[in-house]
């Protein structure tokens, strides 16, 4: 039996299955446990230990095993208006249960008399548990007794990851057998962090959550939700919440009202340097048959000139300087441009810690910027007006605007500008809606909340792994940021470590949470760090995953890079273009694996609009050789294939 969550689009998904018969409606209490009809099933929850259980028309599943530590003692039940209630005695905290589209909505309340934590839901433990959904970056999906993912060299079990800034989607989720799985969203990820642990050779997540007034983490609320068991299920159920509270972006929306936005179909990524930058350069790589492409440049002093630009934008590309409002220094010492803002910003706007002293900037440079100073401050606002103003007074179109949707959120205890997290994300979202007035705006590694007011995003296609951080410190092997023209740290080619590869790009784990949550909201890319040159064991499966998701590759580009691999970076664009023109403003509405292994996988977007058939093995699956990606365009006939490592000035093989 499939126990839906439906995604809300012109085709039903993968996890989106016959809708099961309508429970009965009423909230009933027995013997201290509640009962609560919801989509596919009842829930119950047990007050006294906080587990949960659902009866389905395929058996009874365990939701949540009881909570880390004894909730305390439950008073009365008292059933509500669609739900039930109770409170513990002594603690502060209250609890309602109750049924919102579906879904299990349990709400944790503490008056703010005493702070404390939660440890809840506490998941995985059920025996019927089969894999781990885990929104880390575009997504995986980890078999929860996979030895790999069990023990240390994966660096995930024994972790804490912030819901609000470790996390892509708030949420995680579980295949609990055939045909059946849980969803588990948490609105109020600010507080909150997901605990994966091995146990007994299996992973189990756990989250716990920290009350506290002062960071205005006092609620906490859980969203449980029955699925079909599909690894993508628990975007397709965030994707419907989203779109429930309307808070689900729309690309076509934003082509609608900034038409330069449109430029980002059909588009791939690239920073560029040296003679990249220049007219000529930029008039090479539209020479080489490059129709679309967003080209990004760093804010120094050879950032891109205003007839660069125009050539960029003559030849149909987006363009624009990298940001960051983040960061202060003092402007004798600074060591970017980025880092220097009039007056005393520098150190007035700083964000402040418990003990008074300034909150340490990126690599401990300067400080980190208070949010709330610049939207307090009425000089503040324009201080963010002026510097957009300047960095775009070249013709720039786009914007890329690092950290502010990335999730790192502060508590500002600066007595002239207090801020909580949660104040904080809504100060950067509030400036970023005002700066992608007129712009193609972007960021870094955004979060679901930021999905309205981007456009695209570097970062939030690639699943971090922690060894990552530990190989590029390695300037050695990784590079650094000399020569001026073209970092190494940038255009050397690098190998990541294999349990690093493994965890990050190996197919078998990957799955398309974001996109299924959020493919026709923005454009999601990998991290500018990573470009597609940086790892040259990865190409082919990258290429692979980006024509799959339908998500461009981003490349990084000086002189002899252009003149070398341009021809390479064309016929990939040149393949890419045409699906993601059709298919870019559609969401992904199904996801399958078609082998066993998972070496074959299939993404369809839309109601049909486009259907990509990838083979990362090495053995041909019906007509399909390994390496290689089939995409078909409703309406043609014959599929268009790429084999990304026979690529050549010749063009994709095969299409």
């Amino acid at each position: 039996m499939a126990l839906a969550v439906t995604l809300p689009c012109v085709a039903p998904a993968p996890s989106a299955g016959a809708a099961p018969a309508a429970a009965p409606s009423a909230v009933t209490v027995h013997g201290g446990l509640v009962d609560i009809p919801v989509r596919g099933g009842t829930a119950t929850v047990d007050p006294a230990t906080l587990r949960v259980t659902a009866r389905t028309a395929a058996g009874t599943v365990e939701l949540s095993a009881p909570a880390a530590q004894s909730p305390g003692r439950p008073g009365r039940v008292a059933v509500t208006d669609g739900g039930a209630r109770w409170t513990y005695a002594g603690t502060g905290r209250t609890v309602t249960a109750r049924a919102e589209h579906g879904r299990l909505l349990v709400s944790v309340r503490s008056d703010g008399a005493a702070d404390g934590t939660l440890a809840w839901p506490v998941t995985g433990a059920d025996p019927a548990a089969t894999a781990l959904q885990l929104p880390r970056g575009e997504g995986l999906s980890l078999p929860v007794a996979d030895r790999f993912w069990n023990s240390g060299r994966a660096g995930l079990a024994g972790s804490a990851i912030g819901m609000d800034s470790g996390l892509s989607l708030p949420l995680w989720g579980y295949t609990l057998g055939k045909g059946l799985g849980a969803s588990y969203l948490v609105p109020t990820d600010i507080g909150t962090t997901l605990r994966v642990a091995s146990e007994r050779g299996r992973l189990r997540a756990t989250a716990e959550h920290r009350f506290s007034r002062g960071e205005g983490t006092t609620d906490y609320t859980v969203a449980f939700a029955l699925t079909d068991g599909s690894p993508v299920a628990p975007a397709a159920d965030h994707r419907s919440w989203l779109q429930e509270n309307g808070r689900l972006g729309s690309l076509r929306d934003k082509i609608r009202a900034n038409p330069a936005a449109g430029g980002l179909l059909g588009a791939f990524h690239a920073y560029t340097w040296g003679e990249a930058r220049t007219a000529d350069g930029i008039k090479a790589l539209r020479a080489l048959g490059v129709d679309r492409m967003w080209l990004g440049y760093d804010a120094d002093e050879k950032g891109m000139s205003a007839g660069a630009v125009a050539a960029a934008k003559k030849a149909g590309y987006l363009v624009g300087p990298y940001d960051s409002f983040a960061n202060g220094q003092d402007p004798k010492a600074a060591d970017a441009p980025t880092s220097v803002w009039p007056g005393t910003v520098h150190p007035d706007f700083c964000v402040r810690r418990a003990d008074g002293t300034p909150e340490p900037g990126f690599h401990d440079r300067g400080c980190y910027l208070s949010s709330e100073a610049f939207e307090k401050d009425a000089r503040g606002r324009g201080y963010l007006a002026d510097r957009t103003r300047a960095m775009t007074a070249n013709g720039a179109d786009s914007y890329f605007l690092d950290v502010d949707a990335a999730g790192e959120l502060f508590r500002d205890h600066s007595a002239a500008h207090p801020m909580t997290k949660s104040r904080d994300r809504a100060n950067r979202l509030a400036r970023m809606k005002r700066a992608g007035r007129g712009l193609v705006l972007g960021s870094e590694s955004a979060g679901a909340w930021a999905n309205q007011v981007l456009a695209y995003d570097h970062g939030s296609g690639t699943p971090v792994a922690d060894g990552l951080w530990k190989a590029e410190r390695d300037k050695e092997k990784w590079g650094g940021y000399a020569p001026a023209k073209a970092p190494a740290v940038f255009f050397k080619p690098a190998e990541l470590p294999a349990d690093v590869a493994k965890a990050m790009y190996d197919p078998a784990y990957r799955v398309p949470l974001y996109e299924t949550a959020l493919h026709d909201s923005l454009v999601n890319v990998e991290r500018w760090e990573l470009p597609y040159d940086k790892l040259p064991r990865q190409k082919t499966d990258r290429a692979l995953l980006a024509m799959l998701y339908n998500t461009p590759l981003n490349f990084v580009l000086d002189g002899p890079s252009l003149r070398s691999r341009g021809a390479e970076l064309a016929a990939l664009q040149k393949y890419f273009s045409p699906l993601h023109k059709a298919a870019g403003t559609e969401a992904m509405t199904s996801f399958r694996t078609l082998t066993g292994d998972r070496t074959v996988q299939r993404t369809v977007f839309g109601d049909g609009v486009l259907t990509v058939t990838a083979n990362f093995g090495t053995k041909e699956w019906r007509g399909l050789p390994g390496g290689c990606v089939d995409a078909s365009l409703k309406g043609e006939g014959k599929p268009r294939r790429l084999c990304p490592a026979q690529v050549d000035r010749d063009g994709p093989s095969g299409t």
